[in-house]
């Protein structure tokens, strides 16, 4: 019964997420799928972005609701905005991502590819330590965003420029940048150390 659904609840939810819920979000609130739909329906109250992802269909836009869309699917996999896809949520740099990037646990590395995502399948995903929130999203701490970017080949200019603006917006330290790389390869290490010792004190 529509009187049994909590209309404000999903809301609610989907305003954390850029106007963004999913199906199983819609179930939590009490909806059945018959009647989300036919609130997914052309001109109803949801707008039906893909199988299981709805938006409320007059939400404003947002800067990064592309990444919360991307996201939502993958939450529940313990996916975490990171790579080139952190340094732009974070500003750093003048990197554009050509997709948008996710590191999740090696063990979810099933998950189905979707045009637009690039998933990164770890053996060692962040920890509790090296995610923040930012707009309402799990990313990569700054310092994990800028090592793994320099592992995975992102120019290396885009990356020190990053580097010197975390460090310059107090986003980061050279302590826990040093910390980042040091269980990465002698390479990234390198790179690093010469990093901050060209940067002013």
């Amino acid at each position: 019964m529509s009187d049994a659904i909590d209309h404000d609840g999903l809301y609610r939810v989907a305003e954390s997420q850029a106007g963004y819920f999913t199906a199983g979000q819609a179930l939590a609130a009490g909806m059945d799928r018959t009647t989300l739909r036919h609130h997914g329906r052309p001109g109803g109250r949801y707008e039906r972005v893909r199988r299981g992802l709805y938006r409320l269909r007059h939400f404003p836009s947002s800067q990064h609701e592309e990444v919360v869309a991307a996201w939502l699917p993958l939450r529940d996999a313990g996916a975490v905005v990171s790579h080139e896809s952190g340094l732009d949520l974070y500003d750093l740099s003048d990197v554009i991502p050509n997709a948008i990037h996710f590191s999740l646990p090696r063990a979810k590395r099933g998950q189905r590819p979707r045009p637009g995502v690039r998933l990164h399948t770890l053996e060692r995903p962040p920890g509790p330590g090296e995610v923040r929130q930012v707009a309402g999203l799990p990313v990569t701490s700054p310092e994990r965003t800028i090592i793994d970017c320099l592992e995975t080949g992102t120019q290396l200019e885009q990356v020190e420029m990053a580097g010197r603006q975390a460090l310059d917006r107090g986003l980061t330290t050279p302590r826990r940048l040093r910390a980042a790389a040091s269980k990465r390869s002698a390479r990234v290490r390198r790179f690093v150390d010469q990093m901050l010792s060209e940067t002013p004190a």
